[in-house]
């Protein structure tokens, strides 16, 4: 029965597929043409079902996996699936929403965070400094932020894109809220100039570490 629910799920998706969505989600790296707003329509409708969940997984398909992501139970992954399913997910999207949408809510979120922070494959890492920043932002304690700092002064720079793209975000989320390493973040952030050119959209905040700090500063309550 799940094999035809798979079946009968992909040519659903094959369906929805948009020639120009996949042109722009393309120069993304994500090879897929399915609008998203409908993708989750679909999730919506199948509501929570783990074991399609997996089969859609193993198909390979990036709508597919996308769509495993929004139906499955985050919970229900032991930590050694969650690894696997990391390690497959070389599509930025299918990455960004597993480890957003079921990483940070598995119960084995910290021993993997630990894990894949010091990985030598760089897109591993990426999830793990992903993880790291989620902490910075919400449950800092024990966490060495000087060590973290001391770390991005040393590897950000020449460190590949989405590495990079992830230690620049910890960079600015230390800034942002701790104040005491405020200063240094700032100063690492200028001396570095990682992402100071990056093309931003009016009404966006730039991703230039400088700049993201102190605009997210600004909005603070209260004293700075």
């Amino acid at each position: 029965m799940a094999e035809t629910t798979v079946v009968e799920v992909m040519a659903e998706l094959a369906a929805l597929e948009d020639p120009k969505i996949r042109e722009v989600n393309e120069r993304h790296g994500d090879d897929h043409g399915v609008n998203l707003g409908k993708l989750r329509a679909v999730a919506k409708r199948l509501k929570t079902q783990q074991d399609l969940a997996r089969d859609l997984w193993r198909t390979g398909d990036t709508a597919a996996r996308l769509l495993a992501i929004l139906i499955c139970r985050p919970k229900a992954f032991s930590g050694d699936e969650l690894d696997t399913m990391l390690r497959e997910a070389r599509v930025p999207k299918v990455h960004e929403w597993l480890v957003s949408y079921v990483v940070k809510k598995s119960p084995h979120v910290e021993e993997l965070r630990m894990a894949w922070f010091a990985d030598p494959d760089p897109v591993v890492a990426s999830a793990g400094w992903a993880l790291t920043t989620d902490r910075v932002a919400r449950k800092p304690d024990g966490l060495d932020l000087t060590g973290l700092l001391d770390a991005i002064e040393t590897e950000m720079k020449a460190a590949p894109d989405r590495l990079q793209w992830a230690m620049n975000h910890c960079l600015a989320q230390i800034g942002i809220e701790h104040a005491a390493h405020r200063p240094r973040a700032l100063d690492i952030g200028e001396r570095l100039e990682v992402l100071k050119d990056y093309p931003t959209s009016p009404g966006c905040t730039s991703p230039f570490a400088p700049i993201w700090i102190n605009e997210m500063v600004r909005r603070q309550p209260g004293p700075a």
